[in-house]
């Protein structure tokens, strides 16, 4: 397999770090964004003490000028970018009568937002190329609509429909959606209401896949040849039916 040059985002934690250690393990190199820098410095540790060659930047998907550092940077010290992973994402859960307002807000600006700032700084550079491979990370909640969990849905249909409206238009980037199920992650760690926050937690330790099989997926999708592109990968554990 010919190594190629993975940017990720958030990249610390969850399907995003489990996702580099696979890639490394392939022998691609790894560029790894998130805003916790001090967890992106262990993983890179971790990667080249087994081997593998990755490195690491600050990075806040919400900031259009963030994501095209992370990118630029990356793309000017190896002068192309092979792959780019918009897996950054953040989960509320609350009914909307609620009326968590800036939750809402943050989900749409890391999980929507953020996805439209990756596409938005490696589209030119691999336009320019002739090649390339976006990778979107959505969900199963971008298939079918939970009470609790209505804006985080709404985020995941729009990366679905952005990423689907992207691959028609393009012949010669390969953009592929991963739309994972119930995950072991830290994605619904924070926020939303307390009680449906608990229940969520207790039925992905239940019925979630490990983030490793996800990143397994996301391996296999990226060593399909230029001329195949994986348009969508829906993955989930046999017990969540």
């Amino acid at each position: 397999m010919t190594s190629k040059i993975v940017l990720i985002t958030g990249a610390s934690s969850g399907i995003g770090a489990a996702t580099a250690r696979r890639l490394a393990a392939d022998g691609h190199h790894v560029v790894l964004g998130a805003r916790r820098v001090d967890r992106l410095a262990a993983l890179v540790g971790e990667l080249r003490a087994a081997g593998g060659t990755a490195e690491h930047r600050e990075l806040d998907v919400t900031s259009l000028g963030s994501v095209r550092a992370f990118v630029e940077g990356a793309h000017d010290r190896h002068g192309h970018i092979d792959v780019l992973i918009n897996n950054a994402g953040v989960m509320s859960l609350a009914t909307l009568d609620a009326l968590r307002i800036d939750e809402w807000n943050q989900m749409i600006d890391v999980n929507l937002r953020g996805t439209l700032n990756g596409i938005a700084a490696v589209l030119p550079l691999m336009r320019a190329r002739g090649r390339g491979h976006i990778v979107n990370v959505a969900s199963t909640a971008g298939h079918r609509v939970d009470p609790t969990a209505a804006v985080y849905c709404a985020t995941k249909y729009a990366v679905r429909a952005i990423s689907e409206g992207l691959r028609q238009e393009s012949r010669d980037i390969r953009v592929t959606v991963v739309s994972p199920g119930y995950t072991h992650s830290e994605l619904n760690d924070h926020g939303g209401d307390p009680q449906i926050r608990a229940a969520a937690l207790a039925a992905s330790l239940e019925l979630g896949l490990p983030a490793a099989a996800v990143a397994d997926a996301i391996g296999h999708a990226i060593a399909q040849p230029d001329t195949v592109d994986t348009n969508e990968i829906v993955i989930r554990s046999t017990a969540q039916g």
